[in-house]
């Protein structure tokens, strides 16, 4: 076994101070994610440290290389890693190369800004546990997941996804956002000068009309899109329930979604007295059975959601009822945090499990 090695990463800069004051334990809880699930779960010892009156989070772990440091160079809170050589005052740090899985600049993330955005680190974050919790989580690095977001609002998942060179899917209820993400996106391919091409009408089927799809197929250079190596992004625009409508059912790797925080971006079903419901809850029990028709076998979906209007325990049941399996181990507890003076949030991940085989096949 190889011998044990100390490595730290500086925290990535947040302009949300909020976030910021999180942003180690949550790179603490997604770091294990990621041992647990590729690492062989050789990560020890992890703690925040102050090196030169810097904030950084360190760990102990087998020489690290390969496929490892990719996994690591993208953790959502990272912005440089390095390896720690010597003790005490005379410790240096020897910087290690890890190549990201960005594929575009980082503006196609970053450049949106209006008010309810989630953060585009979480948003990374959320992406992150819930493919490291499927049956195939290497394929992450290759590129092979494909994603839904079923509540995508302006489309930071759709990005985030598309920055992996995923293709990615989401379906949003409100015109107006999902007329903001078409613009957006046709501006910035046409100013980055991404080869693509959009196209964007209504759904219809047996004369009826189901909504609206905006439809992107592009190149992460020239000479891809011309082989035909492309990444395909949909936002439909309709209620969530009708995800079912508009793609066949096991065609997508990863569902991942930010609930309704309250009654602004509520449920429909009404709560007492008949006014919006403040929980996610009734809006999952709709659903969840539409998008769990959607996930393949061995899939992965992951959500997150307001601890102020919902309990935990009330998404792990839901989830439980489709035949999900909640990750309830500790790093998947390490989530919970303040985004404001009436948000908590937190996020729960669930793998789809694959059927058992015929009794032929396991004799």
């Amino acid at each position: 076994m190889n011998a044990m090695r100390t490595y730290a990463f500086l925290l990535r800069p947040s302009h949300n101070r909020v976030y910021a004051q999180a942003a180690p334990r949550l790179a603490r809880a997604e770091l294990l994610a990621m041992s647990e699930t590729v690492l062989g779960g050789g990560v020890r010892e992890v703690a925040e440290v102050s090196l030169g009156g810097v904030p950084y989070l360190s760990f102990r772990a087998p020489e690290l290389s390969g496929d490892d440091l990719r996994y690591l160079a993208n953790l959502s809170s990272v912005y440089a890693l390095f390896e720690l050589e010597g003790e005490g005052e005379g410790t240096r740090l020897r910087p290690v190369e890890a190549p990201s899985l960005d594929r575009f600049a980082s503006d196609l993330i970053t450049i949106q800004k209006y008010p309810g955005k989630t953060n585009e680190d979480f948003t990374k974050l959320l992406l992150n546990v819930t493919a490291l919790a499927c049956d195939a989580p290497r394929r992450l690095l290759s590129g092979g997941l494909r994603v839904l977001d079923p509540l995508c609002g302006r489309g930071t998942t759709l990005n985030q996804a598309m920055m992996y060179g995923l293709d990615a899917a989401g379906v949003e209820r409100d015109s107006r956002s999902f007329e903001a993400y078409e613009n957006f996106l046709r501006h910035w391919l046409k100013n980055s000068r991404v080869k693509h091409q959009a196209t964007t009408g209504a759904v219809r089927r047996d004369r009826r009309a189901l909504g609206r799809r905006f439809h992107v197929t592009l190149g992460e250079s020239k000479e891809q899109y011309k082989q035909g190596q492309h990444i395909e992004v949909t936002m439909i625009n309709a209620d969530t329930t009708a995800s079912g409508e508009f793609f066949r059912p096991a065609t997508f790797d990863l569902i991942v979604t930010d609930a309704p925080y309250g009654v602004q971006h509520g449920s429909r079903r009404a709560g007492a007295g008949g006014r919006p419901s403040r929980s996610p809850v009734p809006l999952l029990e709709e659903a969840l059975p539409v998008w769990a028709r959607l996930l393949r076998p061995g899939g992965a979906i992951g959500i997150s959601w307001n601890v102020h209007v919902a309990e935990r325990e009330e998404l792990a049941a839901l989830l439980a009822a489709e035949g999900f399996e909640v990750r309830e181990t500790e790093p998947y507890h390490g989530f919970r945090h303040r985004v404001d003076q009436a948000i908590v949030r937190d996020l729960i991940v669930a793998r789809r499990p694959r059927p058992p085989a015929p009794a032929a096949e396991r004799g």
